[in-house]
């Protein structure tokens, strides 16, 4: 410092506003814990920390036990539900199986002049007299067996329906064992022609034996019916068992446009 001049000292606090003298902390001072403390914060305790509140226990019973009793009941509630996928699956069967006797059906007339019938015999025997297949009798079983002695099918599987009282084809189509008792599903109505009304019906099921009414229990609810022109179609049965048209009227009634006067000649299977 050279002679002569004096350097005056400063002191901070006094460019303190007189505000923060009144009794607000000075900003140039430094607490004297935070000097003299070497000592770093503690960790908070892990115990505290993995306490769980007094009510965590019984709330998280009570999801369990609530989680547990859906599970239960949704078990409880499954069958039900599957009933009708297997039924489904059941009634699409049937209807692949109609369509696939409406094409055996459709040959057997253009060899013959129209469906199998009891008129048609002659002309398949005349044809196979060796057939040795049993072609007597009033069931849609004997009807259908002349598809087999004209050689238009060789398999029973497309007769089959898992309605009451019929068994899976056992595949023996040789003499005297083809369509035995319990392996044709579908009744036949006889004496048709695809000259005849289109919406006529000729195969159905699951047609109640000696009735015109289907047993809604096969298909939940519904009948599967082929008609003269190849259409294959699932009916709601009603309740008294009937098919009604658009109209009303009972499809396998007399009264029906289609039958004009006559009652249809229905053939069932033999069960």
């Amino acid at each position: 410092m050279e002679k002569g001049f004096a350097t005056p000292w400063h002191n901070p606090s006094e460019s303190i506003s007189p505000v923060l003298r009144k009794g607000v902390a000075n900003p140039f001072s430094i607490s004297k814990t935070a000097m003299d403390t070497d000592e770093l914060a503690l960790p908070p305790n892990p115990e505290l920390l993995n306490r769980q509140p007094k009510w965590f226990k019984p709330v998280l019973g009570m999801c369990i036990g609530a989680s547990a009793l859906f599970a239960i009941a949704l078990l409880l509630f499954a069958p039900p539900m599957i009933i009708p996928t297997h039924r489904h699956a059941d009634m699409t069967e049937a209807i692949s199986n109609a369509r696939q006797i409406s094409l055996t059906l459709l040959e057997f007339e253009m060899d013959n002049g129209s469906y199998p019938s009891a008129a048609t015999i002659p002309l398949v025997v005349k044809k196979h007299p060796a057939h040795g297949h049993m072609l007597a009798g009033t069931s849609s079983n004997t009807f259908f067996r002349q598809l087999f002695v004209e050689e238009l099918t060789y398999s029973e599987q497309m007769f089959h329906a898992r309605v009451f009282g019929i068994n899976k084809p056992d595949s023996i189509i040789t003499p005297g064992k083809a369509l035995e008792k319990g392996e044709c599903a579908f009744s036949y109505i006889s004496g048709l022609s695809s000259k005849d009304d289109p919406l006529t019906p000729i195969v159905l099921t699951p047609l109640i034996p000696g009735t015109t009414k289907f047993d809604p229990k096969p298909f939940d609810g519904k009948a599967i019916i082929l008609h003269i022109d190849n259409s294959v179609r699932s009916y709601d049965i009603a309740k008294d068992g009937h098919i009604y048209d658009a109209k009303g009227i009972n499809l396998l009634s007399p009264k029906h446009p289609i039958w004009k006067g006559k009652a249809p000649d229905i053939r069932y299977p033999e069960l």
